[in-house]
């Protein structure tokens, strides 16, 4: 089986939940096609480079897969049939990245440092 690394960008106006849910239905398409889905990380929602189909946004999700080229052949075939579907990307990948990708990684620093500014009620100040 080959690896591959796949970004789907669905339209705005869906919810968190029902981007998420489409991950999971892409989950199950690979599994029952004899692959694995190693990891999926959803981005939230972002701003594109440029408009797509009337939308300024869209919810991003990243899949590290390891499936047969079948499975990712009838993936694509599913997303570009999909009306909430505005942009995808498969990219075969000699190996397979689990960590935390750079988007997510900055985003987790940033939460730390805002943690680390924030003022704890003043408490630290008594001890």
């Amino acid at each position: 089986m080959a690896l591959y690394e796949h970004v789907l960008i669905a339209r705005q106006d869906i919810s968190p939940q029902q981007a998420e849910a489409l991950n999971d239905q892409l989950k199950v398409l690979i599994e029952e096609q004899g692959g694995h889905v190693a990891k999926i990380e959803y981005w939230g929602l972002r701003n594109l480079a440029y408009r797509m189909n009337k939308n300024r946004k869209g919810h991003y999700s990243l899949l590290a897969i390891d499936a047969p080229a079948t499975a990712v052949k009838e993936m694509e075939r599913q997303l570009s049939i999909n009306e909430d579907v505005l942009r995808y990307l498969t990219v075969r990948v000699d190996e397979l990245d689990l960590e935390l990708s750079p988007i997510l990684a900055r985003r987790e620093r940033e939460r730390e440092r805002e943690r680390d500014r924030s003022p704890r009620n003043g408490f630290e100040d008594l001890v």
